[in-house]
């Protein structure tokens, strides 16, 4: 419990667990473990059963799903301080994606049990994880209609934005986005050509500079101009 208490001010960044009721974040604490998990090792599969709440401390999970053909989907790469998992607690179904750790991660989990019965006792507790589902919720369908109506280089500058500033849910802004071409072209369902041309006519601009499996942002306000499409 000690070790957990040490990752509070941590927790405290993300927007979601910083607006929680104390007693509810007392609770979810009491109630936590720690799990670290190697680079690349899989936390969960489509189709486990419920494994309860996480928040990512260090590292970053990958969140996707590898169709028959081999091909990959890479929904989004979850870093400190997310929270995730809440879905399959609503519904009590298998889980939809398959979860990797991306690096040496660390993660803090509340047990599906253990969180069932902290709703049982204190059912209005309900409404504070129905708060992190709809964070999420409201963020896809911001994706999908980005991708049915704008073109990849705004899409592209939008995502690296959100991204940035934490998709909303934590405070400040990062300068350096640990994310390769590739996962970003994965993200966006673009190939990796169209993502390293756009990039590449970023850099060009000054709003970024490309460093070796990362992105530095060194312009935040361009390239808040860039995903609106203005100049």
């Amino acid at each position: 419990m000690t070790a957990i208490r040490t990752y509070l001010p941590r927790l405290l960044d993300g927007l979601w667990f910083h607006q929680l009721p104390e007693a509810l974040r007392e609770a979810l604490l009491d109630a936590a473990v720690l799990r670290r998990l190697e680079s690349g090792q899989r936390l969960f599969s489509r189709g486990d059963k419920p494994c309860g709440l996480y928040a990512v401390l260090e590292g970053a999970i990958r969140i996707g799903a590898v169709g028959t053909t081999g091909k990959e989907a890479l929904l989004t790469l979850i870093e400190p301080p997310s929270w995730f998992g809440e879905i399959s607690l609503f519904d009590g179904q298998p889980r939809t994606h398959d979860a990797y750790a991306e690096g040496a991660t660390l993660l803090l989990n509340v047990p599906q049990p253990a969180l069932l019965a902290l709703l049982e006792r204190e059912p209005r507790y309900w409404r504070d994880l129905a708060l992190l589902m709809s964070q999420k919720l409201r963020l896809a369908f911001v994706a999908l209609e980005e991708m049915s109506l704008l073109p990849a280089s705004l899409r592209l500058a939008r995502r690296l934005v959100m991204i940035a500033e934490g998709y909303g849910w934590a405070s400040g802004a990062r300068r350096v986005i640990h994310l390769s071409q590739e996962q970003l072209a994965l993200m966006l369902a673009i190939s990796r050509q169209t993502t390293n041309q756009i990039l590449k006519d970023l850099e060009a601009q000054g709003i970024l500079r490309l460093t070796y499996g990362g992105i530095e942002i060194l312009d935040p306000e361009r390239l808040r101009h860039a995903a609106q499409g203005r100049p």
